[in-house]
């Protein structure tokens, strides 16, 4: 089975195509890098040729509001036509646990907007919503308010994943038929999202302590304890924050 991976050389496709090519499928990791571009539309066509199954796992590489809307409504139309052309059998995407009730975020707004092109393209489709990966941990520890030594964060609940175990529940479901459904993928923990934040500090030595503080938003949007968590019977990662932290963390 020929397997195109739109994102292949970023954290989670360059996991997901190693998975795909250990169990013996022809796997591309398609990127502006591999000559393949999503918003122009280079290389796209060809690169599809034949693909049986799409997975999109690319990411704007911008969360600033409309420069996110731009990357996922362009890259999600240029795709899907150019996945029309080819035949493509199953479209696979790698949406985030919360949209729709985080659409006070610009970015969030964002990714909405691309799971609608997905269900409107008429492709069969499977989407996979994951919670924060652990690797985002440390840009949410410096989105908090500073004071000091002292960073404000909120204490809803966070479930994070890491990148290993998303790129094993995409692999998965690449492999199976489509669902024509959103499934998600969260990690082991379910714990207030400054405690996660207070952990890693320590972990790389920094000095700052992470308080509570339920005005501080997330990245500009207000949250609760069901905002960025999932809901029943997601996909449960196998890795735990902790191990994590001693194995894979960098400071």
């Amino acid at each position: 089975m020929k397997i195109v991976v739109i994102g292949g050389t970023g954290l989670i496709g360059s996991q997901l195509c190693k998975n795909l090519q250990a169990l013996g499928h022809e796997t591309l990791a398609a990127s502006p890098s591999t000559g393949v571009n999503i918003i122009n539309g280079e290389g796209l066509l060809d690169a599809l040729n034949e693909a049986d199954v799409v997975v999109d796992v690319a990411n704007s590489p911008s969360f600033e509001d409309h420069a996110a809307l731009h990357f996922f409504e362009t890259a999600g139309k240029n795709l899907l036509a150019a996945e029309k052309v080819n035949g493509v059998k199953h479209h696979v995407a790698l949406g985030v646990i919360g949209t729709e009730r985080m659409l006070d975020s610009g970015y969030f707004r964002a990714k909405m907007a691309q799971e609608k092109l997905i269900k409107a393209s008429g492709i069969p489709y499977t989407i996979l919503r994951a919670t924060q990966f652990f690797e985002f941990i440390s840009a949410i520890a410096f989105s908090g308010r500073e004071d000091g030594d002292t960073i404000h964060l909120t204490s809803s609940a966070l479930q994070p994943v890491a990148s290993i175990d998303v790129a094993a529940a995409l692999t998965d479901i690449a492999l199976k038929m489509p669902s024509n459904q959103t499934v998600e993928v969260a990690g082991p923990e379910r714990r207030p999202l400054v405690e996660f934040v207070r952990d890693y500090l320590q972990h790389i030595k920094d000095p700052r302590q992470a308080v509570s503080d339920d005005t501080v938003p997330y990245f500009g949007a207000p949250v609760n304890d069901q905002s960025l968590t999932p809901g029943n019977n997601p996909i449960l990662g196998a890795t735990r924050f902790e191990s994590w932290l001693k194995n894979t963390a960098h400071a």
